[in-house]
């Protein structure tokens, strides 16, 4: 399994590389296996891979008696929602999210519609080793279902909420430039504005899988969009990654607002509605606090990765969560980060304050956030110990990874999950400092190996 990446994420790795149809329907059998069969649900983006990786996945799941519920092409958010209403015994997502096109991924949904944790997937890790060891009989063949209402259902479910009032939302008939980077958010998010009597002004909205943009949503990616939205005078700019789990925001005048608003604006928009916990990752800005302190509510910082917020929305009850690459997590719908969730709560939000993303954005305290990466080698140690014992000033948390706080600034340091890197996150007050942290602690890790 060299070069793979596995975790609360799945298992991902490279279609051209590691990421065989054998080892898919390894994958899958073990998960059948581990789950006793049972209904399990999928569904899969537009990559091109996408098919392949389908029929691997059914042979393993059919070779040990599940029942397959296919959703076809919907988001990855649909497919936990689902496995929730269903009742089924687990799911699978085929999708490399924000990976670069050459990837795909498996993503493993349990009971109840929550990806597995660690231990579960320790579990499933032990399972492959059987599979692959003594090729476990199945029993009775399973059978495959299409199931295309997922979509329907999950959208009724969104404009079912307590906190969206359609008829308010549709009254404004915004305008709404759409980027969904020709992924799966192409397929469900036109339908849910459609429904909301919003005007979809389409970029990248076809279901061909062809990344015409970088496929994470951050603003450095999204210069296409802003150009849209200033061409077509729309209210709005949102755009999705490949598997719709995230949203990123442009507004009117075309400037992006960089992914960390979307969280930000969409917790306010609900502890106005009812105050409670909030729960985010440690990576996630210092906006979310600030937003938190005005509620008079707690922020439950946790690992990096939405089932780890998610899991602590649960246990303390949040009303609200998600990260800040533009996952919001509304545990009144489900437990996992859901981008046309995002998109009707944004549109909510403006519809009832009746001021433009702009003013809405403005009205938040911004600070100076950077985001780098460096490659990991596999031949050199990453060691955090001589970063952490060279700034005794800080406040420390190495629950993921290195985070060092001081005041009105931190610097994050940790292995990705989902790829081979080495991710640093900075924020602080003004650009200046946050550049000045940024080259300060590169250099460290670079210089440490």
């Amino acid at each position: 399994m060299k070069g793979l990446m596995i975790g609360v994420s799945g298992v991902r790795g490279r279609v051209d590389r590691n990421f065989t149809p054998r080892l898919i329907s390894t994958f899958s059998q073990a998960f059948g296996e581990y789950i006793g069969g049972g209904d399990v649900v999928i569904g899969k983006d537009t990559r091109p891979s996408g098919e392949m990786c389908r029929f691997a996945l059914l042979s393993g799941l059919l070779y040990t008696g599940c029942r397959v519920i296919d959703l076809g092409i919907c988001p990855t958010p649909t497919v936990l929602f689902m496995v929730k209403t269903l009742k089924a015994s687990g799911g699978v997502a085929i999708t490399a999210s924000h990976n670069p096109i050459e990837w795909n991924a498996l993503k493993f949904v349990g009971k109840g519609g929550l990806f597995l944790d660690v231990e579960a997937m320790k579990r499933l890790l032990d399972r492959v080793q059987a599979v692959s060891e003594d090729g476990r009989a199945g029993i009775t063949p399973g059978e495959l279902c299409l199931y295309p209402e997922g979509i329907d259902r999950h959208i009724e479910a969104i404009l079912g909420l307590d906190v969206i009032d359609i008829e308010r939302v549709r009254d404004r008939r915004f305008r709404v430039a759409l980027d969904c980077c020709n992924g799966a958010g192409a397929a469900m998010t036109p339908r849910l504005l459609d429904r909301l009597g919003c005007e979809v002004l389409p970029l990248f909205c076809e279901l061909t899988g062809d990344f015409q943009r970088g496929p994470e949503p951050v603003a450095e990616n999204l210069g296409r969009l802003s150009e849209f939205v200033r061409e077509s005078r729309a209210d709005v700019g949102m755009a999705h990654d490949p598997d719709a789990d995230r949203l990123s925001l442009v507004e009117e005048s075309g400037i992006p607002l960089g992914e960390e608003m979307t969280l930000a604006l969409a917790v306010r928009f609900v502890l106005g509605k009812r105050a409670g916990p909030v729960a985010t990752n440690l990576s996630t800005s210092m906006m979310v606090d600030d937003i938190a302190r005005q509620f008079g509510v707690e922020v439950h910082r946790t690992r990096v990765g939405e089932l780890h917020v998610a899991r602590r929305l649960l246990e303390t009850g949040g009303v609200i969560g998600g990260e800040g690459n533009g996952g919001v997590i509304l545990p009144e719908l489900h437990y996992t980060r859901d981008a046309p969730l995002a998109v009707a709560l944004i549109l909510q939000y403006m519809a009832e304050t009746g001021l433009p993303l702009s003013t809405l954005a403005s009205g938040l305290k911004r600070y100076a956030m950077l985001k780098d990466k460096i490659e990991l080698s596999d031949d050199r140690p990453f060691d955090l110990r001589a970063i952490r014992d060279a700034h005794p000033d800080a406040l420390v948390n190495e629950e993921d990874g290195l985070k060092l706080m001081w005041g009105g600034e931190w610097v994050h340091i940790r292995k990705s999950g989902t790829e081979p890197i080495v991710r640093i996150i900075v924020e602080a007050e003004g650009i200046d400092r946050a550049d000045e942290l940024l080259h300060r602690f590169k250099n460290a890790i670079v210089g440490r190996g």
